[in-house]
């Protein structure tokens, strides 16, 4: 007598449907590489950042179900589950859902909740510089500038009183938030002035 319990669609039947809803570009394969739990953690932030910069949106992450492992359960997919909700205070993932037994989608954060992030417990004072920081001298004016203006922005949201005291302190802060999703490169620069300028507009909205 056939059971009435529904079978699971094969693997293959997941992943044209996975290929039909996200690019290549959108999705992060761990389960061919068979990474470490250390190394799929690593860089699946470090390709998260960088997907979150690009203002992907919505993304996948491929960790294998963990069919091969002793428990039947997959370390690499424990290990990046647990990563979330760190990136989630970071301000990088705004949610992630089970896509399939062995794949998460995950939504990535506006870039201006990196921004927002580390705020959250610091006031603008304890950062005042009166020099303007050394890692920023070899970008560009035009970049300089942006960060120059995304600053001042910041700034004024947390309700400062003379923002221009703070300024040179949260563009390093800035910088350091959004250069960890740019990957080094002859665009790099770039790449950095879009997130700077997404930023800036989702702060003006």
């Amino acid at each position: 007598m056939p059971s009435d319990k529904a079978k699971p669609p094969p693997p293959s039947l997941w992943k044209a449907f996975d290929e039909a809803e996200f690019s290549a570009s959108n999705t992060l394969n761990l389960r061919e590489s068979l990474p470490t739990v250390a190394d799929a953690r690593y860089r699946a932030e470090q390709w998260l950042r960088e997907r979150q910069v690009s203002r992907a949106g919505k993304v996948l992450i491929i960790t294998g179900r963990g069919n091969s492992s002793p428990d039947g359960v997959s370390p690499v997919r424990e290990g990046v589950k647990a990563l979330f909700p760190s990136l989630r205070r970071r301000g990088v993932v705004g949610e992630w859902k089970e896509h399939s037994p062995g794949a998460f989608v995950v939504t990535l954060a506006p870039i201006s909740a990196v921004l927002e992030a580390p705020r959250r417990k610091r006031h603008p004072e304890e950062h005042l510089v009166k020099n303007a920081p050394a890692s920023l001298e070899g970008l560009e004016k035009t970049t300089v500038d942006l960060l120059r203006r995304l600053a001042q922005r910041s700034l004024e949201q947390l309700g400062a009183r003379t923002p221009e005291k703070f300024i040179e302190a949260e563009m390093l802060s800035t910088f350091s938030a959004l250069a960890g999703g740019v990957q080094p490169g002859a665009d790099g620069e770039q790449r950095l002035r879009e997130a700077i300028t997404a930023a800036l507009e989702q702060l003006d909205g």
